[in-house]
């Protein structure tokens, strides 16, 4: 097998790796591939390539995060990771345990835990790798490594999420949330909605959000059944999708170009959270972008004309 193969080989790994412990695709790519530079450079054959590369692209992805964490501390309403529809790292064993891992409520979790903290319990809690490999990977000595471990743990538990346990109910229920969505239907989208679910955007100062996070089912309920209509009037589509592991849509302007994606918290048999992405920044990983200040004009024209 030459070296290329070896890498690609564990590419997938590499990269889920360095999404959670960055939340961002663009940046997870950078790491994976500047972990290849760093292995294509080496002179010598590590005993251990998947030891050895799992933590080259950790050590890149902690100092990347260490300067990232500046930026999204000035970042322009709420922050959330750009959206990621397909996990490259498969585990049919572990499948439900790594889609919830990537949600985005649980790396916004993360975002809590300092990058050592976050780097070691990505590693430990969601890809089981022992604590000598960890402490390889982080720098620091496997005492210093369980201490990390234990208080990222502490930081998690008590907001850990609680997804729905079944997936084929949780894909069920977001069926019918979107297609009362695309009908308007504000009573059926009110019975699935829990009493104190939230909605808000991410949009980064750089497309239309939410002013500020619309709270209880009446409220969003009433403000889907709204805009939506009005948005499918001027062709805006959408096709359900997994986003972050969770049931979700990705939303396109009538040309086919991405306006933002909608992931969906399930737990208890209803819809907790919905978060949307509208930052075209964090969407070009997906395809051309829309123009979701000019979508925006259109909604509103629509609005004039139906009044």
């Amino acid at each position: 097998m030459s070296k290329v193969e070896e890498f690609e080989e564990l590419r997938p790994l590499l990269f889920s790796i360095a999404y959670r412990i960055l939340g961002s695709v663009g940046e997870a790519e950078d790491a994976v591939q500047e972990s290849w530079l760093r292995f294509d450079a080496s002179p010598t054959r590590p005993t251990s390539l998947k030891a050895f590369l799992s933590a080259t692209v950790t050590r890149i992805a902690i100092d990347v995060l260490r300067s990232a964490r500046v930026r999204r501390e000035q970042y322009v309403g709420p922050w959330f990771p750009e959206p990621l529809l397909s996990d490259p790292y498969e585990d049919p064993a572990r499948a439900a345990e790594l889609a919830d891992s990537v949600s985005v409520a649980a790396l916004l979790l993360l975002e809590r835990l300092s990058p050592l903290e976050r780097s070691v319990f990505v590693l430990r809690e969601v890809f089981a790798f022992g604590f000598d490999e960890i402490a390889a990977a982080v720098g620091r000595s496997e005492a210093a490594c369980r201490q990390l471990l234990v208080r990222g743990r502490r930081h998690m538990r008590d907001g850990r999420p609680r997804f729905e346990a079944d997936r084929q109910e949780r894909q069920m229920l977001a069926t019918r949330f979107f297609d009362a969505l695309r009908e308007g239907d504000v009573h059926g989208l009110q019975d699935l909605l829990a009493a104190d679910v939230s909605m808000v955007g991410d949009g980064g100062g750089k497309a239309p959000q939410l002013a500020k996070a619309v709270s209880g089912a009446d409220k969003v309920a009433r403000l889907l059944a709204s805009v939506f209509p009005l948005m499918a009037r001027i062709d805006v589509t959408f096709r359900q999708a997994e986003v972050n592991g969770q049931p979700g849509a990705i939303f396109r302007d009538r040309d086919g170009r991405v306006l933002h994606t909608l992931a969906l918290e399930v737990a208890e048999g209803q819809i907790q959270t919905i978060r949307s992405v509208i930052n075209p920044d964090k969407l070009r990983h997906l395809g051309p972008v829309a123009d979701a200040f000019a979508v925006a004009r259109e909604v509103k024209q629509a609005r004039r004309h139906t009044n």
